[in-house]
């Protein structure tokens, strides 16, 4: 069982836990600050849990952060202890992926929930490009989700999610409203975390949205862009500024043996 009062200390909730968008946004966005989206585990060989209470001693009590299906099978507890009916739906990621590549497989997870009767998609596992906040169900209109712009085109039983990048727009994933049974997440959490060519095992990425700035680890490149879009980027050298930087901006406390392992698996540059 959840310990919503433990959670709340996690990301520094101090509010009402009433059942509205008020509410649900509030938490959406302490959750995408405070708990980093992280595949360590992964990214150095080890099985990843999706049962709620490995979860939250992971994420709550231990003070790591996790991928989607960790992320969001935390935050779909929160939002069924707040007193929400909460669906859990699969998307693929076409985020960083050539038009003309393969199909990829439904490995990412997401949440449908009603609140004050609109229908919305709450995500604060989406590593690629965390969301402040949760976005409507609603196709073909431009929403202002914290600093980014999104719109979801509606593509008969698929919709499409999309981040407005500059002049042009980003694919980020692709749903139906078809619902997820655990049977799914608990096979689509064992392909990411185990197969070969999933991207967790590859690439080291984590990262976090604060109010003022987005952090990024991606392999040996920590990046801090502002809401106008400044970046800085700084190169990673050796193991003890990667565990300065796991730390100090990601808030995660990681072994010296674990830093050194990560750092031999990372390219130099």
């Amino acid at each position: 069982m959840l310990n919503l009062d433990a959670y709340f200390t996690r990301i520094g909730y101090t509010g009402p836990r009433t059942p509205n968008l008020a509410t649900v946004q509030a938490i959406h966005a302490l959750h995408a600050a405070a708990i980093p989206f992280e595949n360590l585990d992964p990214f150095l060989g080890r099985p990843v849990s999706v049962d709620l209470g490995d979860v939250q001693d992971k994420l709550v009590a231990r003070k790591r952060g996790g991928y989607c299906f960790e992320q969001n099978t935390l935050f779909r507890a929160v939002l069924e202890a707040l007193g929400l009916s909460v669906t859990t739906l699969l998307a693929r990621v076409y985020w960083n992926i050539p038009p003309d590549a393969p199909t990829p497989p439904r490995t990412h997870m997401i949440l449908r929930t009603t609140i004050d009767g609109l229908d919305i998609i709450a995500d604060v596992g989406f590593g690629g490009h965390l969301l402040a906040h949760p976005y409507a169900l609603r196709a073909d209109s431009e929403q202002e989700v914290g600093l980014a712009t999104l719109r979801l085109i509606d593509e008969g039983p698929q919709h499409l999610l999309q981040v407005r990048g500059g002049d042009d727009w980003r694919a980020i994933y692709r749903f139906t409203l078809e619902p997820a049974a655990p049977v799914d997440i608990e096979l689509a959490n064992w392909f990411t975390a185990t197969h070969p060519e999933s991207r967790f095992r590859k690439l080291l990425i984590l990262q976090r949205l604060l109010p003022d700035a987005r952090l990024v680890l991606l392999n040996r490149h920590f990046t801090r862009r502002s809401p106008g879009g400044k970046a800085e980027t700084s190169l990673i050298a050796d193991a003890p500024a990667l565990a300065k930087v796991l730390a100090a901006e990601f808030g995660i406390v990681a072994p010296p043996d674990d830093a050194q392992a990560i750092l031999a698996k990372l390219p130099s540059a």
